[in-house]
């Protein structure tokens, strides 16, 4: 089976590699996406617990429905393509990064604030020098979460013509080919572990960059 795997690769170099890197895109695409919306509105929900119940609430709604499902629905708006791809995915990478930032944040103790205001340091101060390095270990948790969640389910954009390594998988329950299904497959899960184990060398370093800054 392996020689088999090989084989393919090494006549269809190209393809294969368009394809991981198109996976990467879209994955990369949502993640940025998700951080950048999800780890704000995840400190508001700490901030202000009026917001917290029906926004986390609406995510986790929203989490119970298939990605599959979100593309079919979003295909007559946005058509095919990473378009639809990508937002039905952002779908799935906020809950995890918001819910994880809201616990982080929630989870300082007073004391710690109330020192910092005693040593005459400004909210913004307070908020970027105490409390994000405080609460990074469980926003990080959140983001390899959501990434490993991404990239899993990106493979199911190629359903709808935005390519990666989904259409690898789905040549090969079509002709069928174990051979070129194990190599989408094998691969979405190296990039999963791959992502995992960057996010959690990335939190070691940021998390002590930050303390020692």
């Amino acid at each position: 089976m392996i020689d088999r795997m090989l084989d393919y690769l090494s006549k269809n170099h190209d393809v294969y590699v368009a394809a991981v890197l198109t996976h990467i895109g879209i994955s990369l695409a949502v993640m940025s996406i998700g951080i950048w919306i999800a780890v704000p509105l995840g400190v508001l929900c700490a901030k202000f617990w009026k917001l917290s119940q029906p926004v986390q609430g609406l995510f986790n709604i929203l989490r119970l429905i298939p990605s599959l499902a979100i593309l079919i629905v979003m295909m007559p708006v946005l058509g095919t393509g990473p378009a639809p791809a990508i937002f039905a995915l952002t779908l799935l990478a906020f809950p995890a990064i918001l819910i994880n930032t809201s616990i982080g944040f929630t989870g300082i103790s007073p004391s710690v604030i109330e020192a910092a205001r005693g040593m005459g340091m400004s909210p913004r101060r307070i908020l970027f020098t105490v409390e994000f390095p405080l609460a990074l270990p469980m926003i990080m948790t959140g983001i390899r979460t959501a990434a490993v969640e991404v990239i899993a389910s990106a493979t199911l954009a190629a359903y709808i013509g935005s390519g990666g390594l989904g259409e690898l998988i789905i040549i090969g329950l079509t002709l069928p080919s174990t051979a070129i299904l194990l190599v989408g497959g094998v691969s979405v899960a190296v990039l999963s572990i791959a992502a995992d184990v960057i996010l959690s060398i990335a939190q070691k370093r940021l998390t002590r960059y930050l303390w020692v800054n």
